[in-house]
């Protein structure tokens, strides 16, 4: 296939005409305009976000990194960068990714297939397969060739809306009860895949009797998506902090989706083209991520210094009176909030119970080294949070497993004058995807948490050790 498109190299074209081309939805897309516009802008998306990793953490973004969805090693790689680093990420693909879903549409329909079937680029670890695919395949003359807008039925806007919602929660039911409910996984085919099949399965059932104008079908789309959720939630199949966490992914990727819908139902009407033939990798897609996409270890790390000696330090940190009941918003909307700790035994083997607003992490000693270094394992844990919900009490299954710490350590170093820096840290798993976006939530959750166990080791510390020096 290279072979021929190297035989036939494409003549140079305007600027204008290109950006039409990769970001419009009418104009057909052939093989050679597919393949040399794929592998470039390839090309350009590796080169920056290696750049970008190397400068936030001085490492190196390997192709193989790059190209390798079962990897999921961007995030590996960004540990240390700021926060706003992985959400950077996600913003800078989304062009990429509206690129290839509307060029991949074109291309399919341009090789005589339906368009849906170029929607699979957007699905996690079958991508890349599926643009190598339509790469390959020959342009092949079709009756109505895609692009050639078609006759519209007499059919009301207000039944088209109906079908269009209809359509868009039926398309989140399905994937959400494959996703949570059997396989308790929370992937990028949930967060990202979903809405944006959400969005173009509502629009095309909206626009498929007859066009409507773009303002009205993004309304349909973003209430199929604002219905869903509200049944996620009226179901008690999840509480009102992960859905609005998890909204804003939902509202970038459908109404994308939901553009891309209109413009195959209003250049395919009156043909066979059915959406199922792409929403129904959805669950499967699903179920292949679930077994081939694993989570790295991640650590958070914070630190405090004290106005008191390593000894006295070292007193309030293996165990520590009641804290006050937290005032911050997170800790109050049901995020867990340390309350206490105690230990039973001395030494390695000893037990560390830290007691949380939902329950205590249980910690086997496995490092005392008084008064330097405190290491534990953590055995038992309870949920990360109570979840917002009208109901008295829900358990999703994010709340098991999802987030879970592995061990953690604390080290007390010595600095001049009688002061100690207490550096606290945090091994944990998190199993939600894509990575980039919930990793600075999480590490977020993390080193507030942290924060409050040692500003509170500090002053309790500090009051022991009578007036602080440095008021």
């Amino acid at each position: 296939m290279i072979e021929s498109l190297e035989s036939h190299p494409p003549q140079p074209r305007p600027i204008r005409w290109w950006v039409r081309a990769c970001f419009g939805l009418t104009s057909p897309v052939g093989q050679r305009l597919y393949f040399y516009t794929g592998v470039g802008l390839m090309a350009v998306k590796y080169i920056v976000e290696a750049g970008f990793i190397r400068l936030m953490t001085g490492r190196t973004l390997t192709l193989l990194d790059f190209v390798n969805p079962l990897l999921s090693s961007r995030m590996q790689l960004l540990q240390g960068a700021p926060d706003w680093a992985g959400w950077a990420l996600i913003l800078w693909s989304l062009p990429f990714l509206w690129i290839a879903a509307s060029m991949s549409i074109r291309r399919s329909a341009d090789a005589g297939l339906s368009p849906w079937p170029g929607m699979l680029v957007l699905l996690p670890i079958i991508n890349l397969p599926v643009m190598l695919l339509l790469a390959a395949l020959p342009h092949r003359e079709v009756e109505r060739p895609y692009g050639e807008t078609l006759g519209a039925d007499d059919v009301s806007a207000a039944g088209s809306a109906l079908w269009g919602i209809a359509g868009g929660v039926a398309t989140g039911a399905v994937a959400f009860a494959m996703s949570v409910l059997l396989l308790e996984s929370y992937g990028a085919v949930l967060f990202l895949s979903t809405p944006f099949f959400v969005g173009a399965v509502s629009a095309y059932a909206y626009n498929r009797p007859a066009s409507r104008d773009a303002g009205s079908t993004l309304a349909v789309v973003m209430l199929s998506v604002l219905l869903s959720a509200s049944a996620l939630l009226l179901f008690a199949l999840e509480g009102f902090i992960c859905l609005l966490m998890a909204m804003p992914l939902a509202a970038l990727m459908a109404p994308l989706g939901g553009l891309i819908g209109k413009a195959i139902a209003d250049q395919c009407r009156g043909r066979r083209s059915h959406a199922m033939y792409a929403v129904a990798a959805l669950p499967l897609l699903a179920a292949l991520e679930f077994f081939v996409v694993h989570p790295h270890v991640r650590e958070v790390q914070t630190s405090v210094e004290i106005d008191a000696s390593p000894q006295i330090v070292w007193q309030n940190v293996i165990a520590f009176p009641d804290l006050p009941e937290p005032t911050e918003w997170y800790f109050r909307a049901g995020v867990a909030a340390p309350i206490g700790a105690h230990i039973e035994g001395h030494g390695v083997g000893a037990v560390r119970h830290c007691r949380f607003t939902t329950g205590d992490f249980v910690e086997p000693i496995t490092v005392w080294d008084e008064p330097r270094r405190l290491a534990f394992d953590v055995t038992e844990q309870p949920e990360p949070m109570f979840e917002l919900t009208p109901y008295h009490e829900i358990h999703p299954p994010h709340l098991h497993g999802t987030m879970r710490s592995l061990r953690g350590e604390f080290r007390l170093i010595e600095l001049p004058g009688g002061r100690t820096r207490l550096e606290g840290s945090t091994w944990y798993l998190l199993a939600m995807w894509p990575q980039e976006y919930w990793i600075p939530f999480s590490d977020g959750i993390v080193h507030r948490i942290h924060q409050r166990v040692l500003e509170h080791v500090r002053d309790v510390s500090e009051r022991s050790n009578g007036p602080p020096s440095r008021h």
